[in-house]
């Protein structure tokens, strides 16, 4: 291992750590995506794909980023540029494939904050009773379209009361990693988790003890709202969409792919346990996902608008499920302005814990690479990233979210997947990755994992790469669907993003340059 020129930061516990990476991974997709995929892709028969790409996609990536993380942390690396130079020395190339691990993070953060500021701006409505004479989905429509600054009508008057609980959400982002890894990231996962979890057992506690509102319609109930989503439809898993559905939700719900965890990871010990440490943080995000996010949403309005407007309900997606149906049923209950306080705020927390670790890549790499001081590279990434958030804001009807989500959030994921366990299981060598993975271990990966880290998983990515690309990629490419007036809003948006990450290139590029020049100085 290369001598340490410097003294990076430090996770100060290991469950300090095991929360800060569920914390990355329990997003607003537990809570709200989960659910609505379950039901759109089969009910119960989605948990079979689902399962297996846990098994043999996420699971083995989960534990490929935080050896890779560890490991390039003791030379100092923190993000994916150095990490995959450092394994692959002699390909002056492969460190330009690592700037995918910065990009994703980024163009993510970009929109993912707005979205988040939506929850805690809910959560501050539900308190004050903002939406509490609301009683019909296109009045609660209504009020999220005005929130969002998409028309001006009786609840809102302008897009400012959106633009100040977003400023609000963005300085505590910044706030939180300005304070580093210990002090920051790791304090507010210590207790922005537990937190989390408390306020979605209560509301699940709740779920759990409703009646039958209509006591004419008894079927309208908690067990057959969980039927619904559970129930399967073993016809579904003939359909390929379920299958890359499935293993979508894994990439999404885990971080995996993202390089997040790589920089997590980075601040690890050489000797600390990531065999332990990355299936704690998988069984805390399957918990919140499964036992949590898929026991609350779908069933509490199941309860409340029956068999036939649930279906409808759960197709119309994931923001109008959390944004625009869940405060109708929220309101429908007793102390319903407690009850919409604590679910908006639990969304907010798992919002928050994600967005910081999003930011985290950018700002490892303007100190690792660049030798910049903490301080000066959150300001760096703070002050780009706020730019970079503003055409989100008042475009948000031009495609751009979606644009965003598409390159960021989807391809830049299963690309990267893609590469790094390539570059881990081939180029490092399994032998070598194997025996990394177990270093400090107390818990023997079993065996079988070896050949499925070597085989399975890759062939699965290349599979899921291939037909997601055919299947989703292509069209989205070709800009089907969209309409004359919105390919312009998409073009700019696609040439933007292409600038933003061959300018990631050049600053890898300048980076490793003047690091060439240093050591010839030091000869």
């Amino acid at each position: 291992m290369a001598i340490l020129k410097k003294k990076r930061e430090t996770w100060g516990s290991k469950i300090g750590i095991i929360m800060a990476v569920a914390g990355s991974a329990i997003g607003l997709g537990n809570f709200l995506r989960f659910p609505v995929q379950a039901v759109q892709n089969g009910g119960g028969a989605f948990m079979i794909p689902y399962f297996i790409s846990l098994f043999l996609l996420g699971i083995p990536l989960m534990w490929i980023e935080w050896t890779l993380g560890r490991y390039g942390g003791g030379f100092e690396h923190g993000t994916a540029p150095g990490i995959f130079h450092t394994l692959w020395q002699k390909n002056r190339f492969i460190k330009y494939f690592g700037v995918i691990g910065i990009f994703g993070p980024l163009v993510i953060f970009i929109y993912y904050t707005y979205i988040e500021s939506w929850t805690l701006a809910y959560s501050f409505f539900s308190l004050v009773g903002k939406y509490r004479q609301i009683t019909e989905q296109s009045q609660m429509q209504a009020f999220l379209r005005g929130f969002q600054g998409l028309e001006k009508n009786q609840y809102f008057a302008s897009l400012l009361p959106a633009y100040v609980f977003f400023l609000i959400t963005f300085i505590l982002n910044i706030g939180v990693v300005y304070f580093g890894i210990r002090r920051g990231i790791e304090r507010l996962a210590k207790w922005g988790m537990p937190v989390l979890l408390g306020c979605a057992v209560i509301i699940l506690i709740r779920v759990f003890t409703l009646g039958a509102p209509d006591i004419s319609k008894p079927t309208w109930n908690v067990n057959n709202g969980l039927g619904f989503l559970w129930n399967p439809n073993f016809n579904a898993l003939k359909d390929a969409k379920v299958w890359l559905a499935a293993a979508g939700q894994i990439f999404f719900t885990l971080s995996v792919g993202i390089g997040v965890i790589l920089t997590y990871a980075s601040y690890l010990s050489y000797g600390d346990d990531v065999v332990l440490s990355g299936l704690s943080a998988v069984s805390t995000n399957e918990f919140a996902e499964i036992i949590l996010g898929g026991s609350i949403v779908i069933p509490a309005a199941f309860v409340f608008f029956g068999p036939e407007r649930i279906r409808d309900i759960a197709f119309s997606g994931a923001f109008n499920l959390g944004f625009v149906t869940m405060p109708l049923v929220i309101q429908k209950l007793p102390l319903s302005a407690i009850f919409g306080f604590l679910w908006f705020f639990l969304l907010f927390l798992a919002g928050i814990t994600s967005s910081i670790s999003l930011a985290q890549p950018a700002i490892a790499f303007l100190e690792d690479e660049f030798d910049i001081k903490r301080e000066k590279a959150v300001s760096i990434f703070g002050i780009i990233s706020f730019i970079l958030c503003q055409p989100v804001i008042f475009l948000l009807n031009k495609g751009i979210v979606d644009e965003l989500d598409f390159w960021g959030g989807t391809f830049s994921l299963v690309l990267f997947g893609t590469i790094e366990t390539i570059l881990f299981v081939w180029v490092f060598g399994m032998e070598r990755a194997w025996e990394e993975i177990h270093r400090g271990a107390q818990l023997l990966v079993p065996k079988i994992y070896k050949f499925i880290i070597k085989y399975i998983t890759p062939l699965f990515l290349f599979f899921i790469l291939g037909f997601w690309f055919i299947q989703q990629g292509l069209p989205v490419i070709m800009m089907k669907g969209i309409t004359s007036t919105m390919r312009f809003y998409v073009i700019i948006t696609r040439v933007s993003l292409l600038i933003l990450f061959f300018v990631l290139i050049f600053l890898v590029r300048t980076a490793w340059r003047r690091k060439r020049i240093i050591e010839e100085r030091l000869r």
